[in-house]
Formats: C-alpha cells, sequence, structure tokens
C-alpha cells in the first residue's frame, strides 16, 4: 500500500519529500512492532538495545560508552540502567580506575531473556518478510546513503 493510502496525505512538495515522510512513517510503523514484540517481556526497545549492547561487550560499560552505542542517543542512559537494575537485568558498580564512573554489565537473568527472545526472532523478522534479500540489501544501501555526511 502507498504512503498516500496510509497516512493518507496527497500533496508531497517533492519525491524527495515524499521519500522522507515515507520513512518518518515507516520507523514509527517499525517501533510500534517492536514495542509489541517486547512488551509481554516487560521492557523497551531503549532497555533492549542496552541489552543487547551489554551483551556484545568483552568488558563492562560506563552510561557514556553505552549511549555512544545506542540507536536512540538521545535517551537518558542512566535512568534506564536504574530501571534495568531494578529488574535485575543489569549489574552495576563503581569503576575500579574512575571513582566517578559506574560500570554496567548485563546479568545472568538479562542474558537468559535475550536467549528467549532470541527464540522468537523470526516474529521480529516477519516485519520486512515481504521483502526479498536483494530488495533487503538495497534498502540496507539506501538508508546507509541516506545518513552520510556531506
Amino acid at each position: 500500500m502507498g504512503i498516500e493510502k496510509e497516512i493518507p496525505q496527497t500533496y508531497f512538495r517533492s519525491h524527495r519529500h515524499k521519500a522522507l515522510v515515507n520513512v518518518l512513517f515507516t520507523s514509527n510503523w517499525i517501533s510500534e512492532r517492536l514495542k509489541k514484540f517486547l512488551e509481554a517481556d516487560d521492557i523497551t526497545p531503549q532497555q533492549y538495545n542496552i541489552l543487547r549492547i551489554l551483551q556484545t561487550s568483552d568488558t563492562p560499560l560506563s552510561t557514556l560508552k553505552i549511549r555512544e552505542r545506542m540507536m536512540d542517543r538521545m535517551s537518558d542512559t542512566s535512568r534506564i540502567v536504574e530501571r534495568l537494575l531494578k529488574k535485575k537485568l543489569v549489574n552495576k558498580q563503581i569503576c575500579s580506575y574512575d571513582k566517578r564512573l559506574v560500570d554496567v554489565t548485563i546479568s545472568d537473568t538479562g542474558a537468559q531473556l535475550l536467549q528467549k527472545l532470541d527464540k522468537k526472532t523470526d516474529e521480529l523478522d516477519s516485519i520486512i518478510s515481504n521483502l526479498s534479500d536483494p530488495e533487503t540489501d538495497s534498502l540496507n544501501v539506501l538508508l546507509d546513503k541516506m545518513r552520510e555526511k556531506k
């Protein structure tokens, strides 16, 4: 279905304007599906992102380092880490070499949650199941190109 029927909008200043609206609309559409995927386990997309970052790190990370790696860099990383701590999905301790920093690691409970979610990846992948592998590759190239600095 075209973007005109989805929102419905009939006027776009240009093809670029239509593409930008389409990217924004699709981003929100994907975000809503991701939220639904995660809500059964009572975590947000930002919390999921932090757990994935910690899972792939060989060393503990400060909240500043976590923020550098997050998709949503505007989020309050410290607050999100505190919520994960309350859920026992992460561990936190004072940094050994800089007492002003806090080191964060994924807990066993957090790792188990990610394993559980990994078993449902087909459900998450179904968001773009109507795209072929070549189409997905092309989409990745186009999205990467869109973010290139001029």
